[in-house]
């Protein structure tokens, strides 16, 4: 029976299994959903059970439980992990969602067959693309690889659980590669393979001058305020060509390779279209890089809020005592989080002006993330995506983080594919949450692929 065959004949009740898991409202943010999180969770074990899991487990944590399963054939070739969470983002604003978010409905939309429900694809939906090609090659004894699940049910809220678990867990989850879906392609039509996720670091800056607010008619003109202090120092971060000036900033980051460079260039973009729909009349940023390139591949700093003095309704003259802003840099793979943290820090103390003190609060941070492309895991991905979609998929650096699955680097030692298959008109995160019908379908074409030509 060929993998298209078996999701023929097992259509309805895939349907209804998924739909047993989006009608749980796993809501980790919210204490009321507590006994939704241990539900949804027991529920995953049963569904990897009846996959064909020889072993499935409830595993505590500091927060919400882990599902851990297993499958073994006779002479496994090697092992994949396949991660995946449970937990979903809360559904408000109820009133903007036209079904009910906890019970799914399928509907057409713009031609295509969708399911609408919160989870519907982040991660429940392409959790479930996952478990189901496993099934069937288990269920036609195709599988040869030793297959290890691990579904969290803190992910939307930073995976605090995680890293202690996967530490303490080491030997159990030893494996040869991770497997994720749970990211998204270019387009329905374009499908592409996530290489790469920038890290992060961020910062509160505080600048303090005089002891009080004081008279600006009095003062002004003699006394260094604050808020000139900090926009002055800020300005100093990136020059007139888009590069980041801080010492030793770019001492780690590698260049994009020519065949990722070529692949890029390949992914459908009109830079007219790019500015017309966030309505600027220019694009920014590191002189020598495409915007594609600037916001995936490259380092970027960015000021994300900026306050300080009066702010209410009409005029006050004076002088602040204080100002603060939180700025952050998204960072690439080899840079280290923890060390650009401190040079940043350094930095704005050695260009604070006279008459200011300056403090600077790391806030949090995480690795950037880059798969090869020429490693035997990926190409059986690229493979599963030809054969699933009908043509090769494009390599695709995010210029999002998902601080995880560094983390699973540097725990493990192992790399991570990124099989996803959302797509932005999924609309994850928001009202109406969905997944395409026939990507859906196709995902678990490309994944079951993925294994045979692993």
């Amino acid at each position: 029976m060929t993998i298209q065959e078996y999701i023929s004949a097992h259509r309805e009740r895939f349907m209804a299994e998924w739909a047993s898991l989006l009608r749980i409202p796993s809501v980790s943010c919210q204490e009321e959903h507590k006994a939704d999180m241990l539900r949804c969770a027991e529920r995953w074990r049963e569904l990897l059970i009846e996959a064909g899991a020889q072993h499935a487990e409830i595993m505590p944590s500091e927060g919400n439980p882990f599902v851990y399963a297993e499958y073994t054939p006779a002479q496994p070739k090697q092992t994949v992990l396949v991660y995946a969470h449970y937990d979903v983002m809360p559904a408000e604003p109820l009133e903007q969602w036209h079904s009910n978010p906890w019970e799914p409905e399928i509907r057409e939309e713009q031609g295509a067959l969708r399911l609408f429900a919160r989870g519907a694809d982040d991660d429940k939906g392409q959790a479930m693309i996952q478990v189901k090609a496993f099934e069937f090659l288990v269920k036609n004894a195709l599988l040869e690889s030793q297959v290890k699940f691990l579904f969290e049910g803190e992910e939307e809220i930073g995976s605090p659980s995680l890293e202690r678990f996967i530490r303490e867990h080491r030997d159990l989850l030893r494996c040869d590669v991770i497997l994720v879906s749970d990211t998204s392609m270019i387009g329905k039509n374009t499908p592409s393979i996530t290489t790469g996720l920038r890290g992060l670091a961020y910062w509160q800056v505080e600048v303090t001058g005089p002891n009080r607010d004081l008279h600006s008619g009095h003062f002004g003109g003699a006394v260094k305020n604050p808020i000139n202090a900090l926009c002055e120092m800020l300005s100093r971060v990136v020059d007139a060509h888009g590069r980041i000036v801080v010492p030793h900033f770019y001492d780690h980051v590698l260049p994009i390779p020519d065949a990722e460079r070529a692949m890029m260039a390949q992914i459908p973009f009109d830079e007219a279209t790019y500015r017309q729909a966030i309505d600027v009349d220019a694009v920014f940023g590191e002189e020598g890089f495409s915007t594609l390139e600037r916001n995936s591949c490259r380092p970027s700093f960015d000021i994300c809020g900026i306050w300080g003095g009066y702010q209410g309704e009409g005029s006050k003259t004076v002088i602040p005592s204080k100002a603060f802003a939180k700025i952050s840099c998204r960072l690439v793979a080899n840079q280290n989080h923890e060390e650009i943290s401190n040079n940043m820090a350094e930095y704005l103390q050695s260009i604070a002006p006279q008459g200011v003190r300056v403090n600077v609060t790391p806030m949090h941070g995480g690795q950037g993330y880059v798969c090869p492309i020429d490693i035997p895991a990926y190409k059986a991905a690229e493979k599963g995506f030809e054969t699933a979609f009908g043509k090769r998929p494009l390599a695709a650096r995010r210029g999002g983080s998902i601080p995880i699955i560094s983390t699973f680097e540097q725990v493990l030692g192992v790399k991570t594919i990124l099989m996803g298959f959302g797509l932005e008109q999924n609309a994850i995160h928001s009202p109406n949450e969905s997944m395409d019908l026939d990507v859906w379908e196709k995902g678990i074409v490309a994944v079951a692929t993925f294994y045979q030509n692993l």
